[in-house]
């Protein structure tokens, strides 16, 4: 680059790296500075003192304040954020939806009185906010947290690190769940460690889980004078705003939580359900309940009748209005996907069928269910299990990959409704019907897992990620769609914040690089937001995709025809015209092996405003070894809902033609045919077969590529016999005669295809 610059007598803008970061250090956009404390154990000691207790444990952090401020003030957001506590009402029947974290009950609560009436307990609340003349009016903004151990490298030694981040619930679940800079990292906590023995120690536990509150406490103090009075900000839609803080939910797996409340292993946080029958159910926990005990009841009953740890205080009995129990939020990854799901469901199958056939048969019919899960065809999108689900370690995206073709590949060894209710709690907007849904499946589920317990696979069902399910619908009322507070969000936000830091750093004393290049990165996007907002990053790959999705063009195969203007006096359907009759195209036939599809799909990963985009496939000899031929769904009759106004179809070949001057890109397809009228009762998916005509001939037809909506996902209906071991995915479209329309493939496809 520089060789170019000095054909023109000019200079690259940097002159190395040293100067680049130079520059970067001198930005004021952005600029949040780290801070740091250290902490030592002040209790008494022993007489053989533990060097855990001589210690010190520093805590880094960035102000909270200064980060909400940056968030309020970022232009971008302005049409993806909400100022007011509001509820979302269906204008067709008047139903209430769920949607972004400020259509919840919570914020709703924040701002005004309100009676709430929960497992026969009756609590009053009269809001400060709302009450206080001073703060009457003002903007609520709750400030939502999140915090998750993670490891950069196992094979170096001990890198492990503990950040914590910060988001507001004002900004749509959307941007929070795409990084869009909504969800930054505010600090990274101490991780005490000692010796084996000194580990086990109850002590060293207590200080543990003690030193966690306080560095919460000390690192959120600086929003504390907020929460009582306001702030005039100026916010990213131009307007100043009085703003009032308070603390919102908190995104943590199921250990946390317990460290979080002060809760017992094995115990619910949320409720005082007993330990050993979890389903029992129980009043929910609170504040004022929890210290009302504390006061009055001895700290071995806390801790044996209760699951109260009284040895530790949570950080938010420093702040006001705020409930650690009540704040303590739905974790979608490890409570369902690799709690519920494949903890404990995956694994059961294998006890049950080792239990009801015999260790050797129960090991075949794994063995078969492995060799469906592998035969399952390519979709965009969707990883492969080349040997099935027996793989030695489990991440959070391989149990959710698995739950996506699990159903067909154990259909009537397991109850199929605990992965309808994973996909219907993930949904970005959530509706009164899909609370009863959501309440039905979970009702199925616990119906049909009785067999687990009555064939002796498992003793009982008092599991606490399992339980957790029972409070989602109340979450959900509060908090709103639970997408928007997975842990899933913080966990994807530790390679930007944290392993990619520590990759880049030199490895020695890494934290301090990693501090550094945080304040780097967020310098870059603030520079980045300024100069769009100055018009000097104008246009982008989403304008242009809008624009090329507004054109008028045909939807159904019946418009096609209306639309190319074949025979405009023909009262004849036009798939009964001959095929000798149509005039012929002009010139050459372009055959093309792919097309992509653009649609939205804001409940899956996406690009900005929602979008997705993804390639279908129509290639003779893919990656040199097999013809691969996708499936898609085409839009027929877009007056109904779901199926009943799409097709399914297999795509043969894309291909263009010029009529009249104009080229018509289109789509060559064999037809499916749906197998009834409804979704399987069993397994909640549609059936479909490939249409043939009288004459035994594959059913094909030519339409236009607009009238595609997006791939399709078939699995096959495999039947009570074994499948041959010499059978390839690839092979699955063609070998089989039913399958199932895999409504699990995706969140869109569970949207359209229920």
């Amino acid at each position: 680059m520089a060789a170019l610059l000095a054909k023109h007598d000019d200079n690259p803008p940097f002159a190395d790296h040293k100067d680049l970061h130079k520059v970067i250090d001198a930005t004021q956009l952005g600029d949040v500075p780290w801070q740091g404390f250290s902490v030592k154990y002040s209790g008494e000691r022993p007489e053989n003192v533990p060097s855990w207790m001589d210690d010190e444990y520093d805590v880094w952090y960035r102000d909270p304040r200064m980060m909400a401020h940056n968030i309020l003030a970022n232009p971008t957001y302005k049409k993806e954020i909400d100022y007011t506590p509001f509820r979302e009402y269906d204008a067709a029947d008047d139903t209430r939806r769920w949607k972004d974290f400020m259509s919840g009950d919570w914020a709703w609560q924040q701002a005004v009185s309100y009676f709430m009436y929960l497992y026969f307990y009756l609590t009053s609340h009269q809001d400060e906010i709302s009450k206080d003349p001073n703060t009457h009016g003002s903007t609520f903004v709750p400030i939502i947290l999140g915090s998750d151990k993670t490891t950069v490298s196992v094979g170096t030694g001990n890198n492990e690190y503990y950040p914590l981040y910060a988001s507001i619930g004002n900004v749509h679940n959307n941007v929070r769940r795409a990084h869009r800079d909504a969800l930054v990292i505010i600090g990274f906590l101490a991780i005490p460690k000692t010796n084996r023995k000194d580990a086990k120690e109850d002590i060293f536990r207590n200080f543990r889980r003690q030193l966690f509150h306080r560095s919460l406490s000390t690192i959120l103090s600086s929003l504390k004078p907020g929460m009582t009075e306001y702030e005039v900000l100026r916010c990213g839609d131009g307007h100043f705003r009085r703003v009032i803080y308070g603390l919102g939910p908190y995104i943590a797996d199921y250990e946390e939580q317990l460290v979080l409340s002060c809760s017992v292993k094995n115990w619910c946080p949320k409720c005082l359900a007993l330990r050993l029958d979890l389903d029992g159910g129980g009043i929910y926990r609170s504040r004022e309940h929890t210290d009302l005990m504390i006061s009055e009841l001895p700290a071995d009953t806390l801790w044996f009748e209760y699951g109260v740890n009284s040895h530790v205080t949570p950080f938010t009995n420093d702040f006001p209005r705020a409930d650690i129990h009540q704040l303590l939020s739905f974790d979608l990854l490890h409570q369902l996907i690799k709690g519920a799901f494949k903890d404990h469901l995956v694994d059961w199958v294998v006890k049950y069928l080792r239990i009801t056939h015999g260790t050797k048969r129960g090991d075949e019919i794994m063995a078969d269910i492995d060799r469906r899960i592998a035969a399952v065809a390519s979709f965009p999108g969707l990883r492969r299990f080349h040997e099935g689900r027996n793989f030695r370690q489990w991440t959070g995206n391989d149990s959710k990959a698995l739950m996506k073709v699990f159903i067909p590949a154990i259909e009537g060894h397991v109850p199929q409704d605990m992965v309808q209710f994973c996909f219907l709690v993930r949904r970005n907007i959530i509706t009164e019907d899909t609370m009863n849904q959501i309440q039905d499946a979970l009702t199925r589920f616990h119906h049909y897992r009785q067999i687990f317990e009555t064939s002796g696979t498992v003793p009982h069902f008092s599991l606490p990620r399992q339980h957790s399910m029972t409070h989602y619908v109340d979450m959900i009322r509060l908090f709103a769609a639970p997408n928007g507070l997975c842990s899933s969000i913080t966990e994807s936000k530790h390679i930007k914040a944290v392993k990619d830091p520590w990759r880049w750093s030199s490895k020695n004393n890494a934290l301090g690089q990693m501090l550094l290049c945080n304040q780097r990165l967020d310098k870059l996007a603030a520079s980045r937001v300024d100069f769009a907002t100055r018009g000097m990053l104008n246009g982008s790959v989403l304008s242009r995709t809008i624009a090329a999705l507004q054109r008028k063009r045909a939807r159904t195969v019946a418009e096609l025809a209306e639309e190319v203007n074949l025979f405009p006096d023909d009262p004849r359907d036009p798939e009964d015209v001959p095929a000798a009759e149509c005039p012929r195209h002009e010139g050459k036939l372009q055959v093309f092996n792919s097309a992509a599809a653009t649609f939205h799909a804001p409940s899956d990963p996406s690009g900005v405003g929602g979008m997705r985009r993804e390639q279908i496939r129509a290639c003779p000899l893919w990656r040199n070894v097999y013809a691969r031929n996708d499936c898609i769904f085409i839009n027929t009759n877009p007056e109904l809902e779901g199926m009943r106004g799409l097709d399914i179809a297999r795509v043969k070949c894309f291909f263009s033609f010029k009529f009249r001057w104009e080229v018509y890109p289109c789509v060559l397809i064999q037809w499916f045919d749906k197998i009834g009228d409804c979704a399987d009762e069993d397994t909640g998916m549609w059936i479909v077969q490939p249409s043939v005509l009288e004459d035994g001939s594959p059913n094909l037809s030519v339409i236009h590529i607009d009238t595609v909506y997006r791939t399709a996902h078939l699995i096959p209906v495999y039947g009570p016999d074994f499948i041959p071991h010499t059978l390839k995915f690839y092979h699955s479209y063609d070998v089989f005669r039913s399958f199932y329309v895999n409504k699990y493939a995706d969140h869109h496809a569970f949207e359209i295809a229920s």
